[in-house]
């Protein structure tokens, strides 16, 4: 059966995804799939840099504000949804543009990665997340290396949701968290031309520190307050994201606003670190430098894109 076409674009926070993918979805005609994470929950915007209204106006956008701040959402319900999307922009004559950033809904979408079906358990987490208050979360990142020892080498000790379900599979399931290809011949499960944005280390750690000063700028702060007036609780998973614990953190009078912002373009510097070494793992990533200038770089993408896809 012919596989439907897919473009993706990827790379690390700040690295200057938004921009070029309004200005790639018009050239290819395109709908675009957020495959960021954050970009999901509503009322999380400034915190991250979620594309304006007018942005998505000009090109259709899938999969922003799906979801309240408390719910729960996991790789295999994106990997579902956006499925059931790709099929349904392919049928309207679009193509669909995946744009995101983080990294494992991408490699599971692409790569057509199977997973296992064991439930959770509520008392199994309360009790791995009291181990992580009393021994600390590499305490708990070390049941899992002696479990699963993959699991645990893919997965960062501050990850903890994910190092917790990874625990729940091996331990309740007698399983593993399977990255098991649906096409095992190493083939995408989509015809899909995977685009890579990279810049200069020390160019991209200056737009993340100039992004953070600009998202503070736009009220960064009343957008925090704004959710906790609303009754958005501290703990629900979308606070957890980067920014967001860190103004929790401001307002409540652990930290001053200059100490909040200097974590926050830490934590943001740490993260961008972890999607590059992620993203370096996926061979059939297609890498441009995004310093050269939109124009350049949006002729040089365009003109590969088609010529995969006609050489295909």
């Amino acid at each position: 059966m012919k596989k439907a076409r897919l473009v993706v674009l990827i790379g690390p926070t700040a690295v200057g995804k938004t921009s070029l993918s309004l200005a790639l979805a018009k050239q290819l005609d395109a709908e675009i799939i957020s495959g960021d994470s954050m970009l999901f929950y509503r009322g999380f915007d400034i915190g991250t840099a979620k594309p304006t209204r007018d942005e998505r106006t000009v090109v259709p956008h899938h999969f922003i504000d799906i979801l309240a701040p408390t719910a729960s959402f996991n790789v295999m319900d994106f990997q579902r949804l956006a499925h059931e999307e790709i099929g349904r922009i392919t049928v309207r004559g679009k193509m669909p543009l995946v744009v995101g950033g983080t990294g494992l809904y991408i490699k599971a979408l692409v790569e057509g990665y199977v997973f296992n079906e064991t439930s959770g358990d509520a008392v199994y987490r309360e009790r791995l997340e009291a181990l992580a208050r009393e021994k600390g979360k590499s305490y708990v990142h070390g049941l899992l290396h002696e479990m699963d020892p993959q699991a645990a080498a893919r997965l960062h000790v501050n990850d903890f949701r994910r190092v917790v379900r990874a625990l729940e599979v091996a331990s309740l399931g007698h399983e593993h968290i399977s990255e098991r290809r649906a096409a095992t011949s190493g083939e995408l499960f989509y015809d899909a031309y995977v685009v890579g944005l990279r810049r200069e280390r020390q160019e991209l750690y200056m737009r993340i520190e100039e992004r953070v000063d600009a998202m503070l700028a736009a009220g960064f702060t009343e957008e925090v307050r704004s959710l906790l007036s609303a009754g958005v609780p501290r703990d629900c998973p979308a606070m957890k994201g980067i920014g967001y614990r860190e103004m929790l953190a401001y307002l409540a009078g652990r930290m001053d606003l200059a100490l909040a912002a200097a974590e926050i373009k830490k934590a943001t510097r740490r993260f961008a670190k972890r999607q590059i070494t992620w993203f370096r793992k996926m061979p059939y990533v297609h890498w441009y430098d995004a310093a050269q200038g939109e124009s350049a770089l949006l002729e040089k993408i365009c003109t590969d894109i088609r010529r995969s896809f006609h050489a295909g």
